[in-house]
C-alpha cells in the first residue's frame, strides 16, 4: 500500500490528484489491475469528475454547501457538520481500472480529494492489485 499526503490550504477545496495516482501505478509495473483509493477522514472526500474545465469544481462545492450549509442548526458541536455531511456525500473510496500501466479514466476526467474542512493535512491510501495473466 502506499500513502501520500495532500496539504488543503482553503476550508473547501477540490485537489486533483490524478498525476500523483498515476505516478505510483507507473512506479508499480502493474500493467492490468485495480487501483483501490480510500481517504481515511470523516471530513473530506474523493470522486472522480471533470478536470478540465475548474468552474465545476467550484460548481460541485457551491452546490454540496446548498445541500449542508455551514451556519444550519447542527447538534454536533464542533461546528463541522456540514463537512460529515459532504463528505458521506462523496465518500472516502473509490476504484479505477488499471489497463496498460495506465489509469482508465474518461477523457474530461480527474480523481479528486475533496476537502470540506481544511486547511489540514489529509492522508490518501492507495492499494494497487495486480492481474497478472
Amino acid at each position: 500500500m502506499e500513502k501520500i499526503i495532500i496539504k488543503s490550504s482553503k476550508r473547501k477545496e477540490m485537489i486533483d490528484i490524478t498525476g500523483v495516482i498515476s505516478r505510483i501505478i507507473q512506479k508499480s509495473g502493474v500493467k492490468k489491475g485495480i487501483c483501490f483509493i480510500f481517504v481515511p477522514h470523516t471530513t473530506c472526500g474523493i470522486t472522480i469528475n471533470e478536470n478540465a474545465d475548474p468552474s465545476v469544481k467550484q460548481d460541485i462545492l457551491s452546490f454540496l454547501c446548498k445541500i449542508a450549509p455551514e451556519d444550519s442548526r447542527y447538534t454536533h458541536t464542533e461546528g463541522n457538520s456540514d463537512a460529515h455531511i459532504q463528505s458521506a456525500i462523496t465518500g472516502q473510496s473509490l476504484f479505477v481500472i488499471i489497463d496498460e500501466g495506465n489509469l482508465q479514466l474518461g477523457t474530461w476526467q480527474g480523481i479528486f480529494l475533496c476537502e470540506f474542512d481544511g486547511p489540514r493535512t489529509r492522508n490518501v491510501w492507495i492499494q494497487i492489485m495486480d492481474f497478472r495473466s
